[in-house]
């Protein structure tokens, strides 16, 4: 099934939005992790946490810059 460039803009716009609002409650409960009143970790523990988001970060803004140079929309916004 092919989506029309405006209809693919528009779902874009709902997954996008869905996707990184569900990622954001995601990142904020491993942030509770970090309370030492309730879970017992040591330093590398925490620092293997922090440089795989700090990756998955990394190989997110390559992807999208990628992307805009291969021709992508330069007029986007959500």
């Amino acid at each position: 099934m092919k989506i029309e460039k405006r209809d693919k803009k528009k779902e874009f716009i709902k997954l996008a939005n869905k996707r990184v609002n569900k990622g954001i409650k995601l990142i904020q409960l491993i942030g509770n992790l970090s309370s030492k009143a309730n879970y017992d970790y040591d330093e590398k523990q925490s620092a293997k946490i922090i440089s795989a988001l700090e990756f998955e970060i990394k190989t997110i803004k390559e992807r999208f810059k990628r992307a805009k140079s291969k021709g992508g929309d330069n007029n986007f916004e959500i």
